[in-house]
C-alpha cells in the first residue's frame, strides 16, 4: 500500500507570500476560478481538447506514452498576443535527456488559443507573478500534456528532477482517469528539504519559482480494477520567462 498525501493547498491571501518564502504554493481550484476570473465550466470545456493531442515523437527512453501540444505567447499589460510557432528548446544544464534538441511540437489548436478562459489564465497568472518581479512582458510557454499507460508505465517527467530554466512555473492538473502514482514532488533547489504530495482535483495548480526549486512527478500505472484500455494523466504546463523565449545559443 502506498502513502498518498494530500495537496498542501495554499490559502488564497498567502498565496504569493508562500510563493516568495518557500519558492511554491499550491492553490485549490475554486481559488483558480477566482484568482482567473474564469468559471468552472470555461475551465471544463477546455479539457475536451486533451482528447486531441499528438504523439511525442521526442522521447529518447522509446517510450510512446506522451502526448503533447505547445504554443509561445507574449503576456504583458496590454494582453495577451500569439508569438509564431516555433521549436521548443531546453540546454543540457536543465534537462539532461532532452536538452539541446530543437523540438517541433504540433501547436495548440487556435480554437483553444483563442478560448476566453485560456486568454484570462494567461493574463491573470502574468499579473499576479508581475507583483513578485515586475516583467513586461512576461514570456509564456504552453504545454499540453497527456501522460499514458497503454503500454503499463508512462512517465510525467522521464528527466527525472529539474528546474525549465524560467522564472515561474504554473503546472495545472487538467484530470487523471483510471490511474495510481503522479506523485509530484518539490525540492529546494540548493538545499535538503522537500515535499511530496498528489494533485488529485481538475483544474488544481502547483505554483513554482523555478530559480528555487527543482520538481518531478513520479511514473504513472493503470488502476487494477480499471477497464482494460488504460489510463491517463493530463496537465496544461505554462512557463513564464523574462526577456525572450528560452533558445539555441
Amino acid at each position: 500500500m502506498v502513502a498518498i498525501f494530500p495537496a498542501p493547498y495554499t490559502a488564497p491571501d498567502a498565496l504569493l507570500a508562500d510563493l516568495r518564502d518557500r519558492g511554491y504554493a499550491v492553490v485549490r481550484p475554486g481559488d483558480v476560478q477566482s484568482l482567473c476570473g474564469v468559471s468552472a465550466e470555461a475551465l471544463d470545456a477546455l479539457a475536451a481538447s486533451w482528447d486531441d493531442l499528438p504523439p511525442d515523437e521526442y522521447l529518447r527512453d522509446g517510450g510512446r506514452y506522451r502526448s503533447r501540444r505547445h504554443a509561445c505567447f507574449t503576456v504583458g499589460g496590454e494582453g495577451v498576443a500569439r508569438a509564431p510557432h516555433r521549436a521548443h528548446y531546453q540546454p543540457v544544464d536543465y534537462n539532461a535527456l532532452h536538452g539541446g534538441l530543437q523540438r517541433w511540437f504540433a501547436p495548440v489548436a487556435d480554437a483553444v488559443a483563442a478560448a476566453p478562459a485560456w486568454q484570462a489564465v494567461l493574463s491573470s497568472l502574468a499579473a499576479s507573478l508581475r507583483q513578485l518581479r515586475p516583467v513586461d512582458p512576461w514570456y509564456v510557454e504552453a504545454h499540453q500534456f497527456r501522460i499514458d499507460t497503454r503500454d503499463g508505465i508512462g512517465r510525467p517527467t522521464p528527466e527525472g528532477a529539474h528546474r525549465d530554466g524560467v522564472d515561474f512555473v504554473a503546472v495545472f492538473l487538467v484530470g487523471r482517469h483510471a490511474i495510481r502514482g503522479g506523485e509530484t514532488r518539490v525540492f529546494q533547489a540548493d538545499g535538503p528539504d522537500g515535499q511530496r504530495f498528489t494533485l488529485a482535483e481538475p483544474w488544481s495548480l502547483l505554483l513554482l519559482d523555478d530559480t528555487r526549486v527543482i520538481h518531478e512527478s513520479t511514473p504513472i500505472q493503470p488502476v487494477p480494477d480499471g477497464d482494460g484500455a488504460g489510463g491517463h494523466r493530463d496537465t496544461l504546463v505554462l512557463t513564464f520567462r523574462a526577456g525572450g523565449f528560452q533558445a539555441e545559443a
